[in-house]
């Protein structure tokens, strides 16, 4: 299972990549995890309002920080 973590780098970015590896830790997997700070990739990975969250190569938020809860049923639904 690969993550990426899309954003600039801000306080909602660090966050995000928080509740992530929080929801992770719960399900009891060791997903990839990348943080992607770059602008051009970021435009390229198309997300518009930061931070987003792509799960295996899909945007499943963004412009938001979701609850370790809510990232828990995103990534048992992968």
């Amino acid at each position: 299972m690969e993550i990426k973590i899309v954003g600039p780098g801000c306080k909602n970015c660090q966050k995000l990549k928080e509740n992530v590896e929080t929801a992770a830790c719960e399900l009891g997997v060791t997903p990839s995890i990348t943080k992607v700070e770059d602008m051009a990739e970021i435009v390229k990975s198309g997300v518009m309002k930061t931070p987003g969250l792509i799960i295996d190569d899909q945007l499943v938020v963004s412009g938001r920080v979701p609850k370790p809860k809510e990232i828990k049923q995103l990534l048992q639904e992968k």
